[in-house]
């Protein structure tokens, strides 16, 4: 294998819950749940019996035949919105952008054809996705890449409007995350986002919700971008789709819905029917989960600030989706938190603790995190 990744030194047995069981039988609670991918923990029986039932009628049919839980996770996607819209389904978060962008692409003109995106937002790996990748590092070892890309800070409202009112008629699409995710957990501030919807109405530019870590419950709403009172015109979303397996999402809303033809895109696995059948436990069983997540959230930040540490420069996020920012790059304390239990996950340059546990995480659970913590920063 290829080293793209630092890997725990670890061997899983089982996994249940918020819990990694180790071969050697340690255990271990886990903050990354998938990197936000098992909304309902490891191993959920109800979640995995809808999953096992599905493998007992079929595993792949191709998309020449529909499947029915394909089609009712679709329907269920757009009705999140309360808008009209139809859904093209995809194997992963990178090919929810890449549909967009192909999406996007189709729509330029000589003279619209702009496409913003933001410092430090994160869209995907794959050439396209990088093009509006706002982390350099990720982006800058592959060279030239898409054309008319423009990168803006972000919540920098002044930089926005001014680069709107210069070049307004030419901006084609606006991508965004209402939280940067692997950027370090940097919500969108209301002001932020109201100039955007003003721009947005003023100059009919396609707006993109990447929803992708951010969506699907993770904050205490279905899409994060409803924090904000933002009308996107795209989402795109993956990660906890799937219920654990491999499925994202492209969501054409309103008049987006016509810009693809038959044949201007496709996929040979995406939906999967298994997948499809494990995104349909999590669609029908989500909104319950979103006064859970945003009490547990409220509570796990409350919890975090009674540690009070002079190494914590900033809490911030929504619901279940924290970030501690730190007042300098720890590059041991990964491992350190490994050796107590706890499997933590720290971006931006080690300096920014990610926390996007399970939203079925308990109080205690969240207080042993918060134990192990205050030994780590304190």
């Amino acid at each position: 294998m290829l080293k793209m990744y630092d890997h725990f030194n670890l061997r899983p047995q089982k996994a249940r819950g918020v819990y990694v069981y180790s071969e050697d039988g340690k255990r271990y609670l886990d903050t990354f749940a998938g990197i936000g991918v098992l909304t309902f923990g490891h191993s959920y029986p109800e979640l995995l019996r809808a999953i096992k039932n599905k493998m007992d009628k079929y595993m792949h049919i191709s998309n020449y035949i529909l499947d029915e839980d394909a089609e009712y996770v679709a329907k269920r996607l757009v009705e999140f919105t309360g808008k009209d819209g139809k859904v093209f389904f995809t194997n992963s978060g990178t090919e929810s952008a890449e549909a967009a962008l192909k999406a996007v692409k189709k729509c330029a003109t000589k003279k619209r054809k702009k496409i913003i995106y933001f410092k430090n937002g994160f869209h995907g790996r794959t050439l396209g996705a990088l093009s509006i990748n706002g982390i350099e590092r990720l982006r800058k070892p592959f060279g030239e890449l898409l054309p008319s890309t423009v990168e803006l800070s972000f919540n920098d409202v002044e930089e926005f409007n001014d680069y709107m009112d210069s070049h307004g008629e030419e901006v084609l699409a606006v991508f965004f995350e209402p939280i940067q995710g692997a950027g370090g957990i940097i919500p969108m501030d209301q002001e932020f986002s109201d100039v955007i919807k003003g721009n947005h109405e003023r100059y009919k530019f396609i707006l993109v919700s990447d929803e992708i870590q951010a969506g699907l419950g993770r904050t205490g709403k279905i899409y994060a971008y409803q924090h904000y009172g933002l009308d996107p015109d795209i989402i795109i979303v993956a990660k906890a789709l799937g219920g654990g397996l491999p499925l994202g999402a492209a969501i054409f809303l309103k008049e987006a819905q016509n810009i693809l033809k038959r044949g201007d895109h496709g996929s040979t696995f995406a939906p999967n029917p298994v997948s499809a059948a494990g995104a349909r436990y999590v669609v029908d069983h989500i909104e319950k989960l979103l006064p859970y997540v945003r009490e547990k959230g409220e509570y796990f930040v409350e919890e975090i600030k009674k540690i009070n540490s002079n190494r914590v420069v900033d809490i911030r996020g929504k619901g279940l989706m924290i970030g501690i920012e730190l007042d300098k790059s720890y590059t041991d304390l990964k491992q350190k938190a490994f050796e107590r239990g706890l499997l933590l996950n720290i971006i931006s340059n080690y300096k920014v603790i990610r926390l996007l546990p399970a939203l079925i995480i308990t109080h205690e659970e969240i207080d042993e995190i918060v134990r192990v913590l205050k030994e780590l920063i304190c």
